[in-house]
């Protein structure tokens, strides 16, 4: 599918993933929409992209992805740039907690609250951008064949190999990586492909928190390339799926072969 004149609403889109992948979208010759919260830095990046616009739009889309009336006007501006022909969500928090901590039994309310974002979130913004994306005529592939949009989501390698603390990110990541296949088969007949992107250890906001060498100690363990993933790494497989039509209810390990040890 081409990316040229289409529609793109990117959840985090401020930041990390989100933003690289924004950024090469736009580049590409997509109008954006950036989807995050309102204290980001999403106005910002916006006005940056339109600076070096050629009849390419970006708009920040304050908004919480569990919120569905927030996501709702983000879908409805989206729509109003053109047809929405790509969803990415990389909206998402990694907040640790072991069911058995210093401080006692992981409060039911902080394993939810990561669900709640990572699986919930996703699931509200790609149902509500699912309904905007059948409602556009279908484009004509390069390739052949008629084709709507497709749903990008953001897993984790942690979704197959969670680390001690991480039972409600693991499970949350584990859950957007089991609906991508009965999303894709049911989206099929509307012309709408689903794909999942699983990471694994890259550079984001998260990750800037830590020490520069529990980073490097981080990158070291990545068997080849033997560093931590560039968020523009994450964009360039998001562009290679759009244009791909073939890829399709399958979620893709991008982790340079790391297998996470349990701590």
């Amino acid at each position: 599918m081409d990316i040229t004149g289409s529609v793109a609403l990117i959840t985090g889109g401020a930041s990390g993933l989100g933003a690289a992948t924004a950024r090469t979208l736009f580049d590409a010759g997509a109008s954006v929409v950036l989807l995050d919260l309102p204290q980001s830095a999403g106005s910002a990046l916006a006005e940056e992209f339109n600076r070096s616009a050629d009849g390419r739009t970006a708009v920040f889309a304050p908004a919480d992805v569990t919120n569905e009336d927030q996501v709702q006007a983000a879908v409805d501006t989206a729509s109003g740039l053109g047809p929405l022909r790509i969803v990415v969500n990389c909206a998402g928090i990694a907040t640790p907690g072991k069911v058995l901590g210093r401080e006692g039994v992981l409060p039911l309310e902080a394993f939810n609250r990561v669900v709640q974002v990572n699986l919930l979130g996703t699931f509200n913004v790609l149902r509500l951008a699912a309904a905007a994306m059948v409602a556009t005529e279908p484009a004509i592939t390069d390739l052949g064949g008629p084709e709507r949009g497709v749903i990008i989501n953001t897993a984790s390698v942690a979704a197959f190999e969670g680390q001690i603390g991480q039972p409600a990110y693991a499970a949350s990541k584990g859950a957007v990586a089991a609906m991508t296949l009965p999303l894709a088969r049911e989206l099929a007949r509307s012309l709408v492909r689903v794909v999942t992107i699983a990471p694994g250890i890259f550079e984001t906001p998260m990750m800037a928190g830590l020490p520069r060498d529990a980073q490097e100690s981080l990158g070291a363990q990545v068997p080849h390339p033997s560093r931590l993933g560039k968020p523009q790494e994450y964009a360039r497989l998001v562009a290679h799926i759009v244009d791909n039509a073939m890829l399709n209810g399958v979620t893709i390990r991008l982790d340079g072969a790391i297998r996470m040890g349990p701590k």
